[in-house]
């Protein structure tokens, strides 16, 4: 069977196979060629919303090195402002899946974008910790549902053949974010300005709100809601020489043969493993320690022995540069080489880095020259080697592991366990780096990155190339692959292979 970008599923003519291309890069760009405008936009435009979380997650990193002279802020102090904005992304996690069901993906989106832009300015005008803490919080809870809502929308909008590359593609803008981020930092860096820092949050959330107002929702939530001719006019746009009464057919059977979508169904068989599997992958994508670089990469460079705005803040745009390479390259091959070989390459990566950050910290008593190149360095292949695979690799994931009923649902999980993490990380790492030093922190961050890379070697499915439909299979048939399922011809075997 074949997975549409409606979510529905048709039979393939078996005298018609795809032949697989022996250039991944020509074929991934064929393949973006041949996708029908208004689906690149779609899934595209979603995916720029992760440039509004990847400026929070960086500035924040810039502006609190003057946050903290003028409120004078206890290391306690800094941890909770950082912090705040997790604890509402957890919320908004938790309220994402459901949010996605009961309003629309694209409604979401809206409200994602609009109070982002809100919210960002009553950042910059807070008057004391108190009212940052809150305008921080409610950050979070719309940055939450956007991590949730994103992946769906993307799923249900995009072909198979680059369903993988736009779901990717939301880390890409993630990473532009970042960088934006920190240059924003730097070049406010002289006025000490932590206001406009913050306040500039709401340009790109402006930016994306006008898009995505333009935007039709997914064929496959018109049809779950029963509005039968706005979905018929979204497959006709986005898929204009599809056989359409043949497409919603489908879909209307597929839905009817997946009522519930409860949490008790991903709590017990056959969803179960797939519940541990999403949920996990959520946690250690953050435990491992990504966002500890990202909010405090200025004090981890100060602690390497740099010193002066220019190196604390264009050093960790440069790590970041460095990263969207990186995830570009992931982009592009995740579709043809697989999401496996990927995700544990890029956890590899971070293992050697970290590696490489305690021996550092272990020699280091006076950094300087050769010791600081180093340390720069494992921090460069820790970043790089967590984006190209965690980071670009939980979009997919997030949006592939479900059947629809489950599906904002398991995003929900998924990403609420991954910011559960990421509160711990955020919470704790200052007081990490004083009480533990260097090595002690980069050896517990090596040790979960271990933990990582055999649950992932264990658990986690090659989906590259398999639709919708037969994924939801394989989690039925107990996390296995049916024999001559679809198009791939592939023999039953083991989930970790």
């Amino acid at each position: 069977m074949v997975y549409t970008n409606s979510g529905s599923y048709r039979f393939p003519d078996p005298q018609s196979p795809i032949p697989a291309s022996k250039d991944p890069k020509m074929s991934f760009l064929q393949d973006l060629r041949q996708t029908p405008r208004l689906g690149l936009l779609v899934g595209g435009t979603a995916a720029t919303i992760g440039i509004i979380y990847g400026y929070d997650l960086s500035n924040i990193a810039g502006a609190l090195l003057f946050i903290t002279k003028e409120f004078q802020l206890s290391t306690s102090q800094q941890e909770l402002v950082t912090t705040a904005v997790v604890i509402g992304e957890v919320l908004g996690a938790v309220l994402g899946g459901w949010l996605a069901n009961k309003l629309g993906r694209k409604a979401c989106m809206v409200g994602v974008a609009g109070a982002y832009a809100a919210f960002a300015v009553l950042s910059a005008l807070a008057a004391d910790v108190p009212m940052l803490l809150v305008a921080r919080l409610l950050l979070g809870l719309t940055i939450g549902i956007s991590v949730v809502v994103v992946p769906v929308f993307v799923a249900e909008s995009a072909p198979p053949k680059v369903r993988g590359a736009l779901l990717v593609a939301y880390q890409v803008a993630t990473v532009i974010g970042i960088i934006i981020g920190y240059l924003a930092a730097y070049v406010l860096s002289a006025s000490e300005n932590w206001r406009l820092m913050l306040g500039l949050a709401a340009v790109p959330a402006l930016a994306v709100l006008a898009v995505t107002l333009r935007l039709p929702d997914t064929a496959r939530w018109y049809m779950m809601r029963g509005r039968t001719e706005d979905a018929r006019r979204t497959l006709s746009s986005i898929e204009p020489d599809a056989d359409v009464d043949a497409e919603l057919a489908d879909m209307r059977r597929a839905i009817s043969e997946e009522r519930g979508g409860g949490l008790r169904e991903m709590l017990r068989s056959p969803y179960l493993k797939a519940t541990v599997f999403v949920v996990g992958l959520g946690f250690f994508i953050q435990i491992t320690g990504i966002n500890a670089v990202v909010y405090y990469s200025p004090r981890i460079f100060e602690a390497m022995g740099f010193t002066g705005n220019a190196a604390l803040l264009l050093l960790p745009a440069l790590v970041q540069a460095a990263a969207l390479v990186a995830v570009f390259v992931s982009l592009s091959l995740v579709d043809r080489v697989g999401r496996r070989p990927i995700l544990l390459g890029g956890i590899g990566m971070m293992i050697v880095a970290n590696i490489i950050l305690v021996a550092v910290f272990m020699v280091g008593r006076d950094f300087g020259g050769i010791l600081t190149v180093v340390g720069f360095l494992g921090v460069l292949l820790f970043t790089v080697g967590f984006t190209f695979g965690f980071g670009a690799l939980v979009w997919v994931y997030a949006g592939e592991s479900f059947p629809a009923r489950l599906r904002s649902l398991g995003a929900s999980a998924m990403l609420t366990s991954d910011l559960v993490a990421n509160v711990i990380v955020a919470a704790f790492f200052l007081t990490m780096l004083q009480r533990l030093g260097g090595a002690g922190t980069f050896a517990v961050f090596g040790a979960l990155a271990v933990a990582g890379f055999v649950f992932v070697h264990r658990l986690a499915p090659e989906t590259k190339g398999r639709n919708l439909e037969e994924i939801r299979h394989y989690w039925e048939n107990g996390a296995r692959w049916p024999e001559a399922t679809g198009t791939t011809g592939s023999s039953t075997k083991p989930a970790a292979k």
